[in-house]
Formats: C-alpha cells, sequence, structure tokens
C-alpha cells in the first residue's frame, strides 16, 4: 500500500511543481532576460521559488495520489478481494493514514523552516537582479544614451557585429557637446568583471572643444586628433550581478517562523492596545464629554428632580434654533473627521498585528491541508474505483480549485478585517472537513454515490412511477 502510495505522490508532486514553476517563470520571465545573470542565478531563483510553491503543489499531490491509489486498487478489483477477506476499508488505509499524517508533520517544518528562507532569498535576488541593468544593445540609425555619460550612434552593423559609421559624444564632464568621436567602424565588448565596456575604433578623428570662456578672452580651443586604431574604456555601473545581504528582508512577515512571529505578536498586540486607548481617550474629549458620566447627569443625586426635560428642545427665537443647529453641524462634522482619522492611525497599527496571526496560522495550514485532501482522495477514489491519470486529475483539480478559491478569499477577507484572521486562514480547510467526513462514511458503508448504474436504476424506477401515476389519473 505504502508503495502504490508514495510512487505516484512523488510523480504527482514533481509534475505539479514543474506546471507551477513554468507560471513562476513566466511571471518573473520580464525581470531575468536581458541582464545576462549566469544560469547559476537563474536556476538559484527558480530553485527558491518552487519551494515558495509547496504549499500548492503539496496538498494537490497528496489528493491525486489518494485519488490514484485507491482508484487503481478498486478498478482492479483489489479492493474488493480485500473486502471480501473481511479486511475492513479502515483497515486498508491505515498504512496511507501513518504515511498523510507523516507528510502533514513533514509539511509543518516546511511551512515554518523552509518556506520563510525561501521568501527571504526571493526578496534579496529580486532586489538584486531588479538593481542590475540590462545588458547594452547598441541600435542602428538612432542615438543610444543607455550608456550614462555617453550618447552612440551607429549607421549599419554586418554579420560580423562590426559596426560602421560610428557617432560617439562624450557628455561626462557636463559641458555639452564638446567632446566627439567619429569613426569609420568599431567593436564592442564588455570587460569580464562587466565594469567597463571597451569600443575599439579604427579610422577616425577625435574633436574636443575648450568652451572655457573668460571676460578678456573669448576665443574657443578646438583640439583635433586623428587616429586608426582607438580604444575607448567606459566604466559602467551595475551591469554586473551584485549579491547584498539576505538580511535586510528579515523583518518581512513572510521569512519569520513561527517563534519570530510569537514575539511579533506579543509587541504588536502591546502596541495595539495602548493606541486603541490612547485613541478612545481622545475621542471622548475631542467629543465633549470631558468625563465619563458627563451625558448621564441622573447618575448625580443633585440633578434629579432639577433637570427641565419639557424646555429642552425650545429655542428662543429662530436666530438662536438656527446658531443652534449650525453648531452641531459643525461639531458633527468635526467628530465625523476625528473618527476617520483615528480609523486610518487604528489601522496602521491594526494591519502588521493582523498580518502577524494570518502568517501564524498559516503555518499549520500546509499540514492540515494535506491531511484534509488525503481523506477526501482516498475515500473518493475508493467509490469511482479508477486508477490512472484521467478521471483522478479531473476530479483532483475540480476540488483543488474551491479549496485554492476559498484559500485566496479567506486570506484576502481576514487581511481586510472582515473575517478574523483564524476564520479567514482556516476557512478553505473548513470547506472541505464535512466534504471528507461524508466521502469518508460513505466509503466505509459502501455507498453506490458514484455508481452510474444505480442512478440510471433510480431514475428508470422514478420514470416507471410517473408513467403509472399518469395513467391513473388519466
Amino acid at each position: 500500500m505504502l508503495k502504490s502510495f508514495l510512487g505516484p505522490l512523488v510523480m504527482t508532486f514533481i509534475i505539479v511543481i514543474f506546471v507551477l514553476m513554468m507560471q513562476f517563470l513566466w511571471l518573473y520571465i520580464d525581470e531575468l532576460v536581458g541582464k545576462g545573470l549566469s544560469f547559476g542565478v537563474v536556476l538559484e531563483f527558480l530553485g527558491w521559488g518552487s519551494a515558495t510553491l509547496i504549499p500548492l503543489a503539496l496538498p494537490l499531490a497528496t489528493l491525486l495520489a489518494s485519488i490514484m491509489t485507491m482508484g487503481t486498487l478498486g478498478e482492479n478489483n483489489e479492493l474488493l478481494a480485500m473486502k471480501a477477506a473481511g479486511i475492513s476499508l479502515s483497515r486498508i488505509i491505515a498504512p496511507l493514514i501513518y504515511a498523510s499524517v507523516a507528510i502533514s508533520i513533514g509539511a509543518f517544518f516546511i511551512s515554518n523552516d523552509l518556506i520563510p528562507v525561501a521568501w527571504n532569498k526571493i526578496y534579496a535576488l529580486r532586489d538584486d537582479i531588479g538593481k542590475t541593468k540590462e545588458e547594452i544593445k547598441i541600435p542602428t540609425g538612432i542615438f543610444y544614451a543607455g550608456v550614462e555619460g555617453y550618447s552612440i550612434r551607429v549607421d549599419s552593423r554586418d554579420k560580423e557585429n562590426m559596426m560602421h559609421g560610428i557617432m560617439l559624444y562624450n557628455h561626462t564632464a557636463g559641458r555639452g557637446n564638446v567632446n566627439l568621436t567619429i569613426a569609420d567602424s568599431g567593436m564592442v565588448r564588455l570587460a569580464k568583471d562587466k565594469g567597463s565596456m571597451i569600443l575599439s575604433l579604427y579610422n577616425g578623428v577625435n574633436y574636443e572643444e575648450d568652451n572655457q570662456k573668460s571676460y578678456a578672452d573669448t576665443s574657443l580651443n578646438l583640439q583635433q586628433v586623428e587616429f586608426s586604431m582607438q580604444e575607448i574604456a567606459i566604466p559602467l555601473n551595475n551591469y554586473a550581478f551584485k549579491r547584498s545581504s539576505d538580511t535586510k528582508y528579515s523583518n518581512e512577515v513572510m521569512t519569520k517562523s513561527l517563534k519570530s512571529l510569537r514575539i511579533d505578536r506579543d509587541s504588536l498586540g502591546h502596541i495595539y492596545d495602548s493606541t486603541l486607548t490612547v485613541i478612545l481617550k481622545d475621542i471622548s474629549m475631542k467629543s465633549g464629554l470631558a468625563y465619563r458620566y458627563q451625558h448621564d447627569t441622573s447618575r448625580k443625586a443633585s440633578y434629579i428632580g432639577k433637570f427641565e426635560y419639557d424646555s429642552l428642545y425650545q429655542w428662543k427665537s429662530a436666530s438662536e434654533e438656527n446658531e443652534g443647529l449650525q453648531q452641531a453641524r459643525m461639531n458633527i462634522e468635526n467628530q465625523i473627521n476625528n473618527l476617520a482619522f483615528s480609523n486610518n492611525e487604528l489601522f496602521a497599527v491594526a494591519y502588521p498585528l493582523r498580518r502577524s496571526k494570518i502568517e501564524s496560522y498559516r503555518k499549520f495550514t500546509l499540514s492540515l491541508a494535506c491531511l484534509v485532501f488525503f481523506f477526501v482522495g482516498a475515500p473518493l477514489g475508493a467509490l469511482i474505483r479508477k486508477g490512472g491519470l484521467g478521471t483522478p486529475v479531473i476530479i483532483s483539480i475540480l476540488f483543488f480549485v474551491v479549496y485554492w478559491v476559498f484559500d485566496i478569499s479567506g486570506k484576502k477577507l481576514a487581511n481586510d478585517a472582515e473575517l478574523t484572521p483564524f476564520m479567514g486562514t482556516f476557512m478553505s480547510s473548513f470547506v472541505l472537513i464535512p466534504i471528507g467526513i461524508f466521502l469518508t462514511y460513505k466509503a466505509v458503508k459502501d455507498s453506490s454515490i458514484f455508481n452510474a448504474d444505480a442512478y440510471k436504476l433510480f431514475f428508470s424506477k422514478l420514470s416507471n412511477n410517473i408513467k403509472k401515476w399518469a395513467i391513473k389519473r388519466g
């Protein structure tokens, strides 16, 4: 049983990771192409990216492998033979349950130890790659200003990548177009460390103008130097990939383990409580209620029987009434503005706390998802009795899409404070747990819920009963 389960599990996990990796590569292809990155850097980026896809790939692989394993046993009548020998379904799938529990435990350590490191590496690599400039590709027929401090124009380029009709303006002095080099032909190459671009120019002239004017001398000096071959080294910045420290993204919530998140939750919780206390006190003061029981004058015995309620809403004149209403309107508008400001201030401290709670709970969602998907897939495979990559793949994708939609929606609702972090994080699992319990119950009872012949027989009996009732009525 373990051999028949672990084989499809590994195979489907690799396939799913590969498919998701293609989507991941397509998402970041624009950031990788055209920067001269080595194959090792690209492979490292994709490797850490694949680690971040495990929360999607492992539950789907568990679901698909369990359906394929039990479906193959049912399709080959091996499951029927074991049941005929007196072996119950719970005993048959007991080794697979132990394996799924082991997978769930391993999934927790992956979520807590591997995935935070992977996100930290991804953030650092994306930042380093983003700082790396694209490779220099000088077009023909137009001025190219991709090299800082220089403007280059090339008329044409032959098959050997030899450039013809080169015009190079040197603007590094910051004095305008005072340094011009014209060459008949030339080639360009980068230094090994990509710290400079070397232009090899042939048969040309260099013009350099001295436009340092003074009050006494307004003449300009022009220096003209002809050459048959000249090499110009142009310094480059950020054209070579350089690694930076990985610790600069260690404060991101996705890069922290459960222990670090627990510390953050305590710190952010104290900040939230203190901020909420200050905001409530500020709202109470700005609303005109300086004392806790100011609005309830009846609490004081001295006011009892002395407050004239009948004259409370009676105005002496229309102008006094208008003035009072205007003042009330201004007070309400000020209070609305104060509440909006306080809400934004509270959100600034509540959102990091909420994200820390969500990420803490998500350390357990992968483990729970693997376990839930097994108890959905194993009884489902025993019920449909179909193995291979046909029907199991379709059913697996259907259940996985339901799980993924609820997971994404729950996380978004939790981030927006529409749901609590606990409910938003585990909403997808709560949706699938009743389905798993129902399917397990049906499989243990040998239900024919997925037997097409049973449905045909049911609808045939229903049709005959309808015909008999119609004949009696007619």
